[in-house]
């Protein structure tokens, strides 16, 4: 029996190292088979953006336009008050303060953003509701990319005071999107039909129009592309970035529509409104002011009993140039509005 016990053992001894190998030998082989999965997973998400083909973006370029450095207005704050008119006996009334307040000249410097994008296209995805479930809904997207190519116009004083305006160089730029999809259609009667649509952060709907559009890149909704200035392109880093605005709920029947793009460029317009402002009102009081924006002309020739992508078409159908107020052939424009 002694002999006995003392054979298991032995036998047991003789087999207790190859074990402790062979779990050794797993362990490192699980180890590797992880580093292996996580080295692919790591290749993955750093793949390259997929490339486009040529013709696929449609790229517009910054708009600077001299005039947009300077406007002309009367300082009505003073204007609207005559007990600040008197003729000095010593100066010409030009140079009183009532007078000078007259066409005064406002000068800025301006920048622009470059716009580029996709067709306008349709998908398909659940959106949360206010009963906190989700429903099925046909959501209309534009994918963009916005490039600050550094540039700004600034005004600069040369001799005799004359002034003229130069590119320069600029700075990041902080883009703050809107985005309004807006109807051109009229009735049978000629009156327009007044249907416009904000952009609407959908953020189960970007997931999917990344996965199909932009694989390899990060798409921002118009929350988040506003967070962080966009930084200046050169000719050898590409500094761009990307995003989608998602429109809801659009009225099926719309077959000619603009897209109309604020915030790419800080160039505005103002003016008072004539009777608004009175002695002893807060400054500015009935101000108005229009910014510039880009303004991108749709169409599609379908009805409202079937929805496709297929029929959203950009630019203007022959013969309907005056809904867009534009000329024939005319797919975009900068506007103040």
């Amino acid at each position: 029996m002694h002999h006995e016990h003392s054979a298991k053992r032995s036998e047991r001894a003789s087999i207790g190292p190859s074990w402790a190998t062979a779990r050794v030998l797993l362990i490192l082989v699980l180890t590797f088979g992880a580093l292996v999965v996580e080295s692919s997973a790591q290749v993955a998400t750093s793949r390259p953006p997929r490339q486009l083909a040529p013709g696929v973006l449609t790229t517009i370029p910054p708009s600077f336009a001299p005039e947009d450095t300077v406007s002309t207005h009367d300082l009505i704050e003073i204007r609207a008050n005559p007990a600040l008119q008197w003729n000095p006996e010593f100066l010409a009334a030009t140079e009183t303060l009532f007078g000078m307040s007259a066409n005064v000249k406002f000068r800025r410097e301006v920048w622009c953003l470059e716009f580029a994008f996709k067709p306008l296209r349709m998908i398909e995805v659940d959106v949360p509701n206010a009963s906190g479930g989700s429903e099925r809904k046909l959501v209309w997207y534009l994918v963009y990319r916005v490039r600050n190519t550094g540039q700004v116009l600034k005004p600069v004083e040369g001799e005799g005071g004359i002034f003229t305006a130069e590119l320069a160089k600029g700075g990041p730029i902080r883009f703050l999107p809107q985005f309004v999809l807006e109807s051109n259609d009229r009735t049978a009667s000629g009156q327009r039909v007044s249907l416009a649509y904000l952009d609407r952060v959908i953020p189960a709907a970007v997931t999917a129009i990344s996965q199909r559009e932009t694989p390899g890149r990060i798409l921002l909704n118009s929350v988040e592309i506003s967070e962080q200035p966009i930084p200046v392109s050169d000719g050898r880093i590409d500094k761009s970035v990307w995003g989608v605005a998602t429109w809801t709920d659009v009225d099926p029947r719309i077959d000619f529509f603009s897209v109309f793009v604020g915030g790419l460029t800080n160039a505005y317009q103002w003016e008072d409104v004539p009777g608004e402002y009175r002695p002893g009102d807060r400054p500015g009081k009935g101000r108005e002011f229009a910014r510039k924006m880009l303004q991108l002309n749709f169409w599609r020739p379908g009805d409202e009993l079937l929805q496709t992508e297929q029929e959203l078409r950009y630019g203007v159908p022959l013969g309907k140039a005056d809904l867009y107020g534009v000329s024939d052939g005319v797919a975009y424009r900068w506007v103040y509005r």
